[in-house]
């Protein structure tokens, strides 16, 4: 079941007795969870009915003795089972999910893994229990999130804004949500989040970030790019060399797709990079500029620099503002 239908079907008091939430993007998991914990309950029903258990500090057996009570004064309890990943096994659930309580809610959370598919085990879960994979939104994917988040709530969103959040923020989509939340109690509903925005409310500086940096980089231009190192070189609790080095990847790994496509046409590109036409033209002019055999090249000058900013083959002599610059040099010639 996806994330959409599991929210909707709790708004409307549709419930199951077992929600087993997994996978490698935590946010997905969170929310469900946290709507399950705040929503299913009266405040007065919590105090008996709602017990929450935390993986490293619970017994299983436990759990399952507790999910087998009955509700008193309720119609049902509502048992959390946080952070079930650090359990070691979770085969004496096969037991329970034969005949599961019908006044229990049991929600258990196994972030950041999942059950092996091809044991019996994963096979019950998903037939038994309302199972929901959270799937990692991958870097690329963010942009389009952020952009389909703002206009869930009432805003819309332009591209430089959408992307600086993108490089500053990464793929922590929790990270994102609070910094949009931000946003919204701040900016008049129905605005248009610009980048004067996400300046003034966030402190991503709209001249000097990293979406500047690939755009100076993309557009081959000497000067700016030295201007926003030479910024990052002065700010660098702001510009951690590994995140700079990760958003330089993403953008010419991109590149390095682009000269494989079959059809390198602004449609295709659009469809491929899901990217809008204005930022799709510039991307291919860009793209452009750099052959596949420099991309290459690239690739190997981002792993050497991102390899002494964390410690490794380097001296450690060498401050991150100098290895960005060696860095940016040698990709510019």
């Amino acid at each position: 079941m996806d994330f959409e239908k599991i929210i909707q079907d709790l708004s409307k008091k549709i419930y199951h007795p077992v929600y087993f939430l997994t996978g490698e993007e935590p946010y997905y998991i969170d929310q469900i969870s946290d709507y399950i914990e705040k929503n299913v309950l009266t405040e007065a029903e919590k105090g008996f009915n709602q017990t929450i258990f935390y993986g490293r500090d619970s017994d299983p057996l436990t759990v399952m003795e507790s999910a087998r009570r009955f509700p008193m004064m309720a119609n049902q309890q509502v048992i959390i089972v946080k952070e079930a990943q650090e359990w070691r096994n979770l085969e004496f659930l096969q037991k329970y999910l034969a005949a599961p309580s019908k006044t229990t809610i049991l929600v258990i959370n196994y972030k950041y893994k999942k059950v092996d598919g091809r044991t019996e085990l994963s096979k019950i879960l998903k037939k038994n229990t309302v199972y929901f994979e959270s799937m990692k939104v991958r870097d690329y994917q963010i942009p389009q999130w952020i952009d389909k988040y703002t206009k869930e709530k009432g805003y819309s969103i332009n591209a430089q804004a959408t992307q600086m959040l993108a490089d500053f923020l990464g793929d922590d989509l929790s990270k994102v949500v609070n910094e949009l939340n931000k946003l919204f109690i701040l900016v008049p509903k129905g605005t248009t989040i610009n980048a004067d925005h996400v300046e003034k409310n966030i402190g991503i500086s709209k001249d000097f970030n990293t979406f500047e940096l690939t755009n100076a980089l993309g557009a081959k231009d000497v000067y700016k790019a030295n201007l926003i190192v030479n910024y990052f070189a002065s700010n660098p609790g702001g510009n951690p060399m590994p995140a700079v080095t990760a958003v330089l990847f993403t953008n010419f790994n991109r590149m390095f797709r682009y000269h494989f496509l079959p059809d390198k046409s602004e449609g295709a590109v659009m469809s491929e990079f899901k990217l809008p036409p204005n930022i799709a033209r510039k991307f291919i002019a860009e793209a452009k500029r750099y052959s596949p055999t420099k991309i290459f090249e690239i690739f190997g000058i981002i792993r050497e620099y991102d390899m002494k900013a964390k410690g490794l083959e380097s001296s450690g002599e060498v401050s991150s503002g100098d290895l960005l610059r060696e860095m940016i040099f040698k990709i510019l010639h």
